[in-house]
């Protein structure tokens, strides 16, 4: 896992101010593979963790479905951490190590998969977070998604945003629906993801995905050059700011299509999430492009389930844009789009609200009547709707 700057499998980044002073023996740099985090990240891969945590003088421990599992195997000593550290770190990644207290590469484990590796030092001892990037993109019904998002992904332009907290499967719900295009549409995708996360093979579409700190040096400078890359289809990763939201906008008024995410907890509160962004005296202009512009915006929860082969399975709320969506958001009433959902209309269309996602997959015994109670916006509604539901 050597990653020098000369090293065609890894890709460094950090603070990198100055060079480094540090001579690292270069005569005997092993292949990562070799070492004992070589290991590691092997077991990673054969068991299906998302990811590898290791702390000096503990076991190293996997994220499987969510939960942090040790191996079975002897903790790794400061020293022998500091001796593998050396070896597949550059002169400048050690630097940043020593100098900043952490260091971020990125590590092409083989054709398929790479690994996004933050090593860090905490009370002094060093530590080390490996997330596994894939190219193992799952099918909507594989994510048990339904048939909706499938026209959602399809459309020619405009912007599709998808909300919920960090860990809700935002990402993976994005990357699936960028296959599903990638499968079906001669297209130019560009994305601009920090980190990335799943790493896509071309198949119709040609992908170009930039990472933040890798290949751009920030998401300004990402947007800046996005037109000139000449893209139809764009994700901008997570809606942080003015700026970012301001560019998908003018993305999407100009004829691209724009996934994003933003952090928001229904459809209806990311409307306030992103009007949040802009002065008050801007937010009636931005409000009339996204009536407009946008196409969908998609809510997401991970709930567990009562399947012991199906680890978390997606509660949504999809709001599609038509023109009854579009005339209530012109009208500053986008708090009320909550009660549309659950018109027999909004349902024929593919839109579904919060709490009869909830109840639906009860109905379905995916999950939990306790699960959907903690999960729901509210839960007296639910209640009554379940309990229609028994007394048919």
């Amino acid at each position: 896992m050597s990653a020098h700057a000369n090293h065609p499998n890894s890709h460094g980044h950090g603070h990198h101010q100055g060079t480094g002073h540090v001579v690292l023996e270069t005569g005997n740099k092993k292949d990562p593979h070799a070492t004992r985090i070589g290991d590691f990240l092997k077991a990673c891969i054969k068991l299906g963790a998302s990811d590898l945590i290791m702390k000096a003088g503990t076991v190293p421990k996997l994220r499987i479905r969510g939960s942090l599992k040790p191996l079975d195997t002897a903790p790794l000593t400061q020293d022998e951490f500091v001796q593998i550290a050396k070896q597949i770190l550059s002169e400048e990644l050690w630097e940043d190590l020593k100098t900043y207290g952490s260091a971020d590469f990125a590590y092409d484990y083989d054709e398929t998969t790479r690994f996004r590796v933050n090593l860090f030092q905490a009370k002094g001892r060093l530590a080390m977070a490996a997330r596994l990037i894939t190219s193992n993109i799952r099918r909507f019904e594989d994510l048990y998604l339904p048939a909706s998002m499938s026209q959602i992904a399809m459309q020619p332009q405009g912007i599709v945003l998808l909300s919920g907290v960090t860990g809700s499967g935002k990402s993976t719900t994005i990357a699936s629906m960028l296959d599903y295009v990638n499968e079906r549409k001669p297209v130019h995708i560009v994305t601009i993801e920090d980190p990335i996360e799943y790493v896509f093979q071309d198949k119709k579409a040609t992908i170009n995905q930039r990472e933040i700190g890798l290949d751009v040096s920030d998401f300004k400078v990402a947007l800046r050059a996005l037109v000139r890359e000449n893209p139809d289809i764009v994700l901008v990763g997570e809606m942080r700011d003015k700026e970012t939201f301001e560019a998908a906008l003018h993305a999407a008024e100009t004829g691209h299509l724009v996934y994003g995410t933003i952090h928001a907890s229904s459809t209806t509160q990311t409307f306030s999430r992103i009007y949040g962004l802009f002065e008050s005296e801007e937010v009636e202009q931005v409000r009339r492009v996204l009536a407009y512009q946008m196409r969908a915006f998609v809510y997401q929860k991970l709930l567990p389930t009562l399947h012991e082969n199906i680890a978390r399975i997606p509660a949504l709320e999809i709001l599609i844009a038509n023109p009854v969506v579009q005339k209530y958001v012109l009208d500053g009433r986008e708090g009320e789009l909550r009660e549309y959902l659950r018109t027999v209309e909004a349902r024929q269309q593919g839109m579904v609200d919060f709490n009869g996602s909830l109840v639906d997959l009860v109905e379905r015994e995916y999950i939990h009547v306790r699960v959907a109670e903690e999960a729901s916006p509210n839960i007296d509604e639910l209640k009554m709707r379940l309990k229609k539901l028994g007394g048919r």
